[in-house]
């Protein structure tokens, strides 16, 4: 058990000084006075209470600068255990992490979305007790993290009017779990959990300004800018998807518009457009690919491009096409260091890679692009669930909320700090 924290205490400090060791960027007591650019006092005043309240421990004598050597600092990663998960269209995946969002184990499931919330959640609930239970020796439960492929109010944690869950409009997920596993719990858009992990522990790492893009079922992007997650005023921001691209297209999105990137470009786009391909006459592997299983994917498009069917190239250059020219207007607006392209499309296309670049870099100005990195997401599908640990230690550690459970020594059992 900590001291009891001091009123005047400045908790500001005291989470400078966390960050700077959580993140690596001091090990040391002198590093810390140097980079904090506070007194070497006020620096063992917060470090004295971190390491009481067993956030931080002192290991090994690190290199000597002239004096004694002092003793290298390290973050407790170890101290708490956090549940993660991340739901798709068709599936969804579920891990154990610890404070530094390393995956301790992690699993995937076939599921459709449109099965409701509390179906949903529940078998969600259930994959990640068995998953904990097979992990066997994991430490206390801080928290639990949740994607969703939709827009979420982030404040309550619910989703709001997402087009490809129907039923989950305002459905208390965060209530929900909490209820089920008695901790915080904090629920994102999927891509915005995406983002984080590549941010955090992905390619991204070090970049100031990202624009993640997953291209599945549906378009959507996570903007960071200046290091921070950008999520919007009520969270909508980065729906890249719903876009208009094309207003006089016959094609009705599932958001009740027409000519929507996401609907023309996306996982669910290329499958119809297979089927038609398939079905007459034009590409022969669609055609087998069809009658083999009965229904055609995205998946199936970027396969049978690689194995080098020409309609299905064709198809995934179109889609990069249009997506690029939408991205060239968010380069110009954001002026991203890096764009990063995920999902099941997004990560293994080529063609769509290719075509996203060349757009791009033609077509927004050229300070915008100047350093620009436009990569396929290294990742795949672990970043969702890398950057849900992270966006919940981040939340936990936060001034606003470490000061309300320092004292108490975690925040175990503590579901009232989300």
């Amino acid at each position: 058990m900590s001291r009891p924290l001091d009123l005047d205490e400045q908790v500001d400090d005291l989470v400078l000084v966390l960050d700077l060791v959580r993140h690596g960027r001091a090990r040391t007591r002198p590093e810390l006075a140097r980079r904090s650019g506070l007194g070497r006092t006020v620096v063992s005043a917060r470090l004295a209470r971190l390491l009481d309240a067993d956030l931080v421990v002192e290991g090994e004598l690190g290199p000597s600068t002239g004096g004694r050597a002092p003793r290298e600092l390290r973050f407790r990663a170890e101290a708490g255990a956090v549940l993660v998960a991340e739901v798709g269209a068709t599936g969804f995946a579920v891990g154990v992490t610890d404070l530094d969002g390393a995956l301790r184990e992690h699993r995937h499931r076939a599921w459709d979305v449109s099965a409701g919330p509390g179906a949903t959640l529940d078998r969600i609930a259930d994959d990640l007790e068995d998953l904990r239970g097979d992990v066997g020796d994991v430490a206390p439960l801080w928290g639990l993290g949740l994607g969703l492929p939709g827009p979420v109010e982030f404040a309550s944690g619910r989703p709001v009017a997402p087009p490809i869950m129907p039923g989950w409009d305002g459905h208390p997920v965060r209530e929900h779990l909490a209820d089920r596993f008695g901790v915080p719990v904090w629920v994102d858009n999927e891509v915005n959990t995406m983002a984080l992990g590549e941010l955090r522990h992905g390619v991204a790492r070090g970049v100031s300004d990202l624009l993640y893009v997953k291209i599945g079922t549906g378009i959507g992007a996570g903007l960071v800018t200046g290091g921070r997650l950008h999520r919007g005023a009520q969270g909508a921001a980065g729906d890249l998807g719903h876009t208009a691209v094309h207003e006089d297209s016959g094609i009705v999105c599932r958001c009740g518009n027409r000519g929507c990137l996401e609907v023309l470009a996306g996982g669910g786009a290329l499958a119809r457009d297979a089927v038609t391909v398939a079905r007459g006459g034009h590409s022969g592997r669609l055609a087998a690919r069809l009658a083999d299983a009965g229904e055609l994917t995205a998946r199936d498009v970027v396969d049978a491009a690689r194995e080098g069917d020409q309609e299905s190239r064709r198809m995934l250059e179109h889609a990069g096409v249009l997506i690029g020219t939408t991205l060239s207007v968010a380069v110009n607006l954001v002026n991203p260091a890096m764009v990063l392209l995920g999902g099941q499309v997004g990560a293994s296309s080529d063609q769509v890679l290719t075509a996203v670049r060349e757009i791009v870099y033609r077509r927004s100005l050229p300070l915008a692009t100047r350093e620009l990195r436009i990569e396929p997401s290294p990742l795949s599908g672990r970043a969702g669930l890398l950057g849900a640990a992270t966006m919940v230690v981040d939340e936990l550690l936060s001034p606003t909320r470490l000061v309300r459970w320092l004292q108490d020594g975690s925040p175990v059992g503590r579901a009232d700090l989300a």
